[in-house]
């Protein structure tokens, strides 16, 4: 019983509580409501709704909640006899305020307070938290372990490169006499097939002392507007005039005129650079250097490349054999096939490098057609077999530097990647050599050197346009005239575009 205007005798256990034990909230005699404030007339509605005993525990909780009724273990406010109750606190509609300790929300609905049903979607809304929170961590754990993965990878590849440092050295030395550039955005890079012996290529004959040529030469030239890719083939076999280089053990060598792959076996990359910008006036700016073993992994790496053989070949010093028709070669074949000489046409080396630019062709032609360059799970095999045999400048010796030059290419279409011979004929003093053919050689340096195009046919289509030609100047000499001023040279050649079992 508390005083009729003061606080609860017992603040412990305010008047009309519900106790700990959950006994139910009564009203004060004499029509005394608890905290002791008499009820006006105008809470006369207000008194008759008072539970009765009959009532539970939770429906009197809850109609006390809905009168502003201080809840349980909460202290009844102060109030003045006689005094009209003011406005309900903020409190009194928060869902918390009334109920049985447990901390959720009671039953039996009311401002502020959740119903079973609201219990039950506030269960639902935490589990749903709860995996959301889980699947968010998941998800971290994967994007975590794909950057570690990636980044190992990245690493892997870009470890894998050999960057030619002393090239770079000798080249800055003869900085003087190198050929400026002309168009900047235009790319030349020079492509070296080494035939050394050494290590995993033994297999493919004698390591004399370590010494190695180039097998295979081809100067790459990237369109500025990245639209045409043209790479020509220089003969190992073509004389020049090769100028004086360092050795390997620091030894200067004389200007000489001897065949194009001495230049290697003499002063390594550095000395063949400076043989091909003199030969042609263009700019090398950079270079890679690829052995047998790299070559035969990336054709692995593709799953093959198909070709298609008129007649069978057995060729031993190749180490290949290969019946008639349609089919796909593998690294070890393809390697074969690209060196084989003796045994396939004429024997020359002219042929030779009209085989190995067809199978480039073909090998480029497959990489781009099956998403290669897109697919980041099959790309990662080429790149690895790639990089693992190759040697560069400073300029390309990153992953990075690679993946902008190749991502510069993929949107090349593949009959504007066009392969080609110097314009070549066996040497006059001895027909076992080659010298250019001019003026046609430096034309085509010319077209490559400011940044023009060049059209590449198959040889007959070519020798044939020749004689049509020949026939209409002989019938009108004085006809020139009617000619474009600046025609697009034409050389034998072919592209990527070409299927080699239709030719």
């Amino acid at each position: 019983m508390t005083d009729s205007a003061g606080p609860p005798s017992d603040p412990d256990h305010p008047a009309g509580d519900k106790s700990q034990g959950g006994s139910q909230e009564e009203s004060g005699p004499g029509g005394v409501t608890p905290g002791g404030v008499t009820p006006t007339a105008g809470d006369a509605q207000e008194s008759a709704e008072t539970p009765r005993a009959s009532e539970s525990p939770q429906a009197s909780e809850d109609s006390a909640a809905a009168k502003g009724t201080p809840a349980a273990g909460e202290p009844a406010p102060e109030i003045q006899a006689g005094a009209e109750p003011g406005p309900e606190p903020a409190e009194a509609s928060s869902g918390g305020s009334a109920g049985d300790g447990d901390g959720l929300p009671e039953a039996g609905g009311g401002d502020g307070v959740g119903t079973w049903a609201d219990r039950s979607t506030d269960g639902g809304g935490a589990r749903k938290g709860h995996w959301l929170r889980w699947t968010a961590l998941a998800a971290s754990f994967v994007v975590l372990v794909a950057a570690g993965v990636g980044w190992w990878m990245y690493q892997k590849l870009d470890g894998n490169i050999t960057t030619d440092t002393s090239a770079a050295a000798e080249l800055k030395a003869y900085e003087k006499e190198r050929p400026t550039p002309v168009v900047m955005d235009a790319r030349n890079i020079l492509l070296i097939g080494s035939d050394s012996r050494a290590g995993d290529n033994s297999e493919y004959g004698r390591d004399e002392g370590g010494s190695q040529r180039s097998d295979t030469t081809i100067l790459l030239h990237l369109a500025a507007d990245r639209k045409s890719a043209t790479a020509v083939s220089l003969p190992r076999d073509l004389m020049v005039e090769i100028p004086g280089c360092r050795t390997s053990d620091g030894k200067e060598t004389r200007e000489r005129f001897t065949q194009f792959n001495t230049a290697f076996e003499l002063g390594g990359t550095a000395c063949t650079i400076r043989t091909v910008e003199r030969m042609t006036g263009i700019r090398v700016d950079h270079h890679m250097v690829v052995d047998f073993n790299g070559f035969k992994e990336m054709v692995d790496a593709v799953d093959g490349v198909e070709i298609c053989l008129k007649e069978p070949i057995d060729d031993k010093d190749a180490h290949l054999e290969l019946p008639a028709g349609r089919q796909t070669l593998n690294g070890e074949e393809a390697l074969g096939y690209v060196r084989a000489r003796k045994t396939l046409g004429d024997g020359s080396d002219t042929e030779r490098m009209e085989r190995q630019q067809q199978f480039l062709g073909a090998l480029v032609n497959k990489m781009q057609s099956n998403g290669v360059l897109l697919n980041p799970t099959r790309l990662y095999p080429v790149l690895d077999a790639a990089t693992k045999s190759l040697t560069t400048d400073p300029g390309l010796d990153s992953l990075r530097d690679l993946y902008d030059l190749v991502r510069g290419m993929r949107n090349v279409p593949t009959e504007q990647v066009q392969f080609l011979t110097v314009p070549r004929q066996p040497y006059r003093n001895n027909a076992n050599r080659d010298e250019l053919v001019e003026p046609d050689a430096g034309d085509l340096f010319e077209q490559l050197r400011e940044d023009r195009p060049v059209a590449v046919v198959p040889a007959d289509e070519l020798k044939e346009a020749q004689r049509d030609q020949e026939g209409k100047q002989d019938g009108k000499p004085d006809d020139t005239g009617s000619e474009s001023p600046t025609p697009t040279p034409t050389y034998s050649g072919s592209s990527a575009a070409d299927d080699l079992c239709k030719q």
